[in-house]
């Protein structure tokens, strides 16, 4: 379920709040795979990391959806 970037691929991070489970991370990162937005969350940092390429509001619009707060 986990997408690795490329190597020097860039990214940004974003800190979760509301995910109570690993399997909250895991709902979040398929949401936002779903969208093409390649991710990885962290339960344990609540952390999401997305590709630098990818559309900030369409982020946040889908982890809202999802029941997160970004």
């Amino acid at each position: 379920m986990f997408n690795f970037f490329k190597k020097g691929q860039k990214s940004k991070v974003y800190k979760i709040q509301g995910m109570h489970c690993e399997s909250c991370a895991v709902m979040l990162e398929s949401d936002l795979e779903e969208a093409g937005i390649n991710a990885k969350c962290s339960y344990p940092r609540q952390t999401l990391e997305v590709d630098e390429s990818a559309d900030i509001s369409q982020v946040k619009e889908i982890v809202l959806k999802s029941g997160y707060e970004i």
